[in-house]
């Protein structure tokens, strides 16, 4: 049975699926002090394994981004994205202000996803740029 919770994951169920995923990992410490911070938290689970996440980050008025919009690879092709996108939009769209920047790094072919909830590419005016520790 699929359910959804609006909480943080456990840290080790959210490196663990970033992993099998094929997304970059995330160290234990890392994940037990960003997961809390979150400003909103999606996720599914069947049983008691977490399948799918989605957060959203920023500041709560000015920017939000988008982030770890994951699917289980077992579980993909199933509509999970969508779900999970479709939970993270109707939160965006109750707490966005006129001007709030929504933006989102998007891997290939995920970009397909995102611009069903009508988000563009920022190409040719700027660029997605990122550092890595």
């Amino acid at each position: 049975m699929i359910h959804l919770k609006h909480e943080p994951p456990e840290p080790k169920a959210y490196c663990d699926l970033r992993k099998v995923a094929g997304m970059s990992t995330k160290s234990l410490a890392a994940a037990r002090k960003g997961l809390p911070n979150a400003l909103f938290t999606v996720a599914l689970y069947s049983e008691q394994q977490l399948i799918s996440l989605g957060r959203v980050i920023g500041d709560g008025g000015t920017a939000l981004q988008v982030v770890d919009i994951v699917v289980h690879p077992k579980y993909q092709g199933r509509g999970y994205g969508k779900l999970i996108m479709r939970e993270v939009m109707h939160y965006i769209g109750r707490i966005a202000e006129a001007g709030t920047y929504v933006s989102l790094m998007a891997d290939y072919p995920a970009d397909e996803l995102y611009r069903q909830f009508a988000f563009d590419y920022t190409e040719p005016h700027s660029a997605g740029m990122f550092k890595k520790y």
